[in-house]
This record gives structure tokens, C-alpha cells and sequence, in this order.
């Protein structure tokens, strides 16, 4: 599903180059469920990034479901994440215009659904995640957990084949976070979702199939 060969990824800062991702090669396949871990700066975050389509490197090839995404147009790579990935951010990135319910909308507005599919599937995630008194307030009158909780059905909305989480039970209670954790397996058990998340709990972690060290850009193990 992904391939991603000597990935270098740097800034320039007074003419020297600082990498946040040096050399990475991986391979990741269908039904995988993958934890990235690391200290602080080591790239987990930025090769969660790259993996995504949302942010760009400097060296290397990246294949994407067979598609080599560097050589994509912008409108063809945004194409591909709207019909593949959903994405868990740790800063949550909800649009602060939007209700509880709208936000979890926006994904499934990209397909073809009738409205009230939509309505149906919005319902079923709200329902699911225990947040139906919440849908009609906007991102800026819930708690961290909450606006985490909107953030992690909004990426599970759209039923996507590869779910990227940067550290996606940061901002819950340790009873929430396992339930999230337990959510996650049992898509990518039942379901077959490619799973990658980046987390520093090693409990988390233990959830996936395989654990990839990172330190300074570089892959440990």
C-alpha cells in the first residue's frame, strides 16, 4: 500500500541544512496496524506528514496505492486522500465555523452520497462516540477531549482504507483513550484499515502489529 524510498526531508537555516527525516525507507501493507514512536523531534509527526500527502520532501520516492505521489498534481494527490485517508491530528484542526455536526460532515460531502445517507452516517458516528448533545456547538465550546473525540469520528467517517493518528489518545481519559485504542483494532481487525499512529505510550503502541523507532529523522528499528 505505501512504499517510501530514502525519504530525506530537511529545512536551510543559515545555509546549513537541518534534516527532520533522513534516508527513511519503509514498506507498509495493506491491513497493517503500525506505531511510530520516538522522543520529542524525531520526525514522527513529520513522516506521519509525508505519509499523509500533507506535506512535501526533498529527496526520495513515495508510491501511494501504486501511484508515485510526488509526480502527482496537487488536485490528483488531494483526490487520493479524500478517497484513501483519514487523518487524527493531534492539534485536532476542526474548523471553528462549523458545528460538532458539520465538521463530521465534511468528509462524506466529498462523495457521492445522497443527503440523507449522510444524515444516517453523521448520526451513527455521534451516536457512536457519545457526543449527540454536542452537535449543534462549535469547536471553541468543548473541552480538549471532546474536540479530540470529533476529530477521531470525523477521520472515521468516510470509512477510510488508511487511518493516520498522531498521537490520537492524547487529549483523553485514560477510560476514553482505551476505548479509542480497542476502536482501532477492531477496524483494523474486522475491517482490514491500514492503521499508522504516532504515540508515546507504549501501551498504545502494543496495539499494533509492528513498532518503528525513530531518532533524529532516521529509522532505528
Amino acid at each position: 500500500m505505501i512504499e517510501l524510498q530514502h525519504i530525506s526531508k530537511w529545512i536551510t537555516i543559515g545555509g546549513a541544512k537541518t534534516f527532520l527525516l533522513k534516508d527513511v525507507s519503509l514498506t507498509i501493507n495493506e491491513g497493517e496496524f503500525i506505531s511510530i514512536m520516538g522522543p520529542s523531534g524525531s520526525g514522527k509527526s513529520t513522516l506521519l506528514n509525508v505519509i499523509g500527502m500533507l506535506d512535501e520532501f526533498n529527496e526520495g520516492e513515495y508510491i501511494f496505492m501504486k501511484e508515485s505521489v510526488h509526480k502527482l498534481k496537487e488536485k490528483v494527490r488531494s483526490q487520493l486522500y479524500k478517497q484513501y485517508i483519514g487523518f487524527v491530528f493531534q492539534a485536532y484542526h476542526l474548523i471553528d465555523e462549523l458545528t460538532v455536526y458539520e465538521n463530521i460532515e465534511t468528509p462524506l460531502i466529498y462523495k457521492n452520497l445522497k443527503t440523507s445517507e449522510r444524515k444516517a452516517i453523521v448520526a451513527d458516528a455521534i451516536d457512536r462516540f457519545n457526543i449527540v448533545g454536542k452537535k449543534d456547538l462549535f469547536p471553541t465550546q468543548l473541552s480538549g477531549g471532546q474536540q479530540q473525540l470529533v476529530g477521531i469520528a470525523r477521520a472515521l467517517v468516510a470509512n477510510p482504507r488508511l487511518l493516520l493518528a498522531d498521537e490520537p489518545t492524547g487529549n483523553l481519559n485514560s477510560k476514553q483513550g482505551e476505548e479509542i485504542m480497542e476502536l482501532f483494532a477492531k477496524l483494523n481487525k474486522e475491517d482490514g484499515v491500514t492503521i499508522i499512529q504516532v504515540t508515546h505510550s507504549e501501551k498504545n503502541a502494543a496495539y499494533g502489529s509492528r513498532i518503528i523507532n525513530l531518532l533524529d529523522g532516521r529509522i532505528e528499528s
